[in-house]
């Protein structure tokens, strides 16, 4: 079983500005890997800003690395607590990538999930790319008030709604576990 959803790029433009990171969920446990989310989305966004030019008179130039920087950090926090909160246990590391282009950054993150997560998760996103944004935004936090926080589905929506951003996923059967389904998702964020 292989399945793409959205605008997911088959075969990423080549570059030669890229960072691969990679977690293991067995070698600590999630609290402890979940503080450290943070310090790893602040990374990226860290490194990413090194490569944008900086000059004297350019208060333009520093405020578009400052948007960039906060992007970067919430795009990176967001998709890397999602893939750790949903993993499946005792599944493949969870990696995430960040490819610098001139017109967009890319992220690329992979973990595996359930196949009942994978049939929840379809839904969710079906029902993300089909929906006015805004609508669906308010309806979400709603019903995170009557529900638990962590399962409120703003994450995603937020990076659509806040950035401009295109997102697409593809789900592989996984290889190792009938069980399990690996999930790849990639966020571009246009610069």
């Amino acid at each position: 079983m292989s399945q793409i959803i959205g605008d997911f790029i088959t075969c990423l433009p080549l570059n030669q500005e890229y960072l691969i990171f990679g977690f293991s969920l067995s070698y600590t446990s999630l609290q402890q890997r979940w503080r450290n989310n943070g310090i790893s989305a602040d990374f990226l966004a860290n490194y990413l800003t090194t490569f944008f030019p900086d000059n004297d008179d350019g208060s333009i130039i520093a405020q578009k690395q400052t948007e960039l920087k906060r992007a970067v950090s919430y795009i990176a926090n967001e998709l890397l607590e999602n893939s750790m909160k949903f993993s499946y246990e005792n599944s493949a590391p969870i990696s995430i990538q960040l490819h610098l282009h001139s017109d967009r950054i890319i992220f690329v993150i992979s973990n595996s999930i359930s196949y009942q997560q994978f049939e929840f998760f379809q839904s969710y996103i079906n029902i993300l790319l089909t929906s006015d944004l805004d609508d669906l935004y308010i309806r979400q936090i709603e019903k995170s008030i009557d529900k638990e926080p962590s399962c409120s589905g703003l994450g995603l929506l937020t990076i659509l709604n806040d950035h401009t951003t295109k997102l697409g996923w593809k789900f592989e059967e996984g290889q190792d576990n009938s069980h399990q389904v690996t999930v790849t998702t990639i966020v571009q964020l246009i610069v």
